[in-house]
């Protein structure tokens, strides 16, 4: 039932996240992973846990008791304050706060050293609101005072199902399909003062799907009796996206309504393209007390045909000046648990998180690189027996800059998650 509203969700393209930035492409990228990994700076490549579901790697689902039952739900707030000095004069802000579902993934095992995992997260967001007055005198000398507003909302959702298998106790390979979804709405409104002048509204409602494939693997190598070191990599490949883009205009005024202009074209004959992405990572973790990682991801969009000069609807022409990029990232995290076992002392069962990251977005703005990069703290308290477990966490950054016409972003954002756990097909013996 909870897949069936987030799918619906999706399909609705309700405003799942906010941006002057979104405006591009398929808008912002979600950073992957559970609260689990967010705590600790978006790590998981490399990371073999078996009290949680680690989605970031296909095969990492293998890391778990044999016959453990084990979901993720994941829930997410941002907060947002946006600051613009334009080289023309002016000092621009504003603010937003969402919030939104960040995952829902549910995962078993299949046989002997083999499991799988199913679920639903967000894989990108639109969302973004602005206006400008109309400035030029002759123009207002001809038709008077004119507002124009560019407005859009929605986003991209990814269901995906995975599984992996361990061999030789070390190695671990894992593969995962996923199934794009969204809607994405663009709209460029000019609003007139004078009630002769019709206001013109023009843009695009975008609805895509698309699948791909998704391929890991992970090797442990025990180091001492108590330190274990673990490489990983993923590999996702490039998709063509499917759906329709339906072109529109339409002029207006308080008595009615006269479409200018209506069209739909396919994606499938745009060209546009989900990119591939890329990533490594190495971690390093003390028996069941301590863990760090690092990881590595980049992401070509340059051929994802984005851009204004190759297709219509993922940029606004004359609105702002981007052009696909190059994604990449670096993140850092770190985990420690006291003492997982102790029976007087709640807080040292828990575990303490921490991360730091770095990215680069997938597109620049005027030929400028778009980044960002953040602290996440976060903690997980124990509930009742087994690996039952709420994690709870804060990510604080910065992304943009406040020059050369930039929007500069700075947020902080609140993250909970509720780690499921329990044991089935257990087989009791009785005297």
């Amino acid at each position: 039932m909870l897949l069936g509203g987030i799918a619906s969700y999706a399909q609705s393209g309700a405003g799942n996240g906010f941006s002057p930035y979104s405006i591009y492409g398929i808008g912002d990228l979600y950073t992957n992973g559970s609260a689990y990994n967010m705590t600790q700076g978006g790590v998981g490549i490399a990371t073999r846990d078996r009290r949680f579901v680690n989605y970031l790697n296909p095969a990492s689902v293998t890391a778990r008791d044999s016959l453990s039952f084990m979901a993720d739900f994941g829930m997410a707030n941002r907060n947002s304050i946006f600051r613009q000095k334009p080289a023309a004069g002016g000092n621009f802000r504003s603010a937003n706060n969402l919030f939104n579902i960040s995952d829902f993934v549910i995962s078993f095992p299949i046989w002997r050293s083999s499991a799988m995992m199913v679920g639903i997260k967000p894989f990108s967001s639109a969302g973004y609101k602005f206006s400008s007055p109309e400035t030029d005198p002759d123009v207002i000398g001809r038709i008077g005072n004119s507002t124009t507003t560019s407005e859009g909302n929605g986003g991209v959702y990814e269901l995906f199902v995975g599984g992996g298998v361990t061999f030789w106790k070390r190695l671990s390979i894992g593969a995962q399909y996923s199934f794009y979804l969204g809607n994405i709405d663009k709209n460029v409104t000019t609003d007139f003062d004078q009630e002769k002048m019709r206001d013109v509204s023009s843009g695009y409602a975008i609805q895509l799907r698309g699948h791909t494939g998704k391929f890991g693997i992970q090797y442990d190598q025990p180091l001492t009796k108590k330190v274990t070191m673990t490489i990983g990599a993923t590999y996702r490949l490039r998709t063509n996206l499917r759906g329709y883009a339906k072109h529109f205009s339409f002029a207006s005024s308080s008595s009615l309504v006269d479409t200018v202009f209506c069209d739909t074209l396919k994606l499938r004959d745009m060209g546009v393209k989900m990119a591939g992405e890329w990533g490594v990572g190495l971690s390093f973790r003390g028996g069941d007390q301590w863990s760090a990682e690092v990881n590595y991801v980049q992401s070509d969009w340059r051929k994802s045909n984005f851009d204004a000069d190759k297709t219509n609807g993922f940029a606004v022409s004359g609105v702002a000046d981007f052009q696909s990029s190059v994604y990449r990232s670096v993140r850092a995290g770190f985990s420690f648990t006291p003492n997982r076992n102790d029976i007087r002392y709640y807080m040292r069962r828990c575990t303490y998180r921490a991360g730091l990251y770095y990215e680069q977005s997938y597109y620049t703005w005027a030929g400028q690189r778009v980044d960002g990069y953040g602290l996440t703290l976060g903690l997980t308290l124990p509930v009742f027996r087994g690996y039952n477990g709420i994690t709870l966490g804060i990510d604080v950054g910065k992304r943009g800059k406040l020059a050369d016409d930039m929007v500069r972003e700075m947020y902080v954002g609140f993250n909970i998650g509720f780690n499921i756990f329990d044991i089935w097909f257990q087989k009791h013996h009785y005297e």
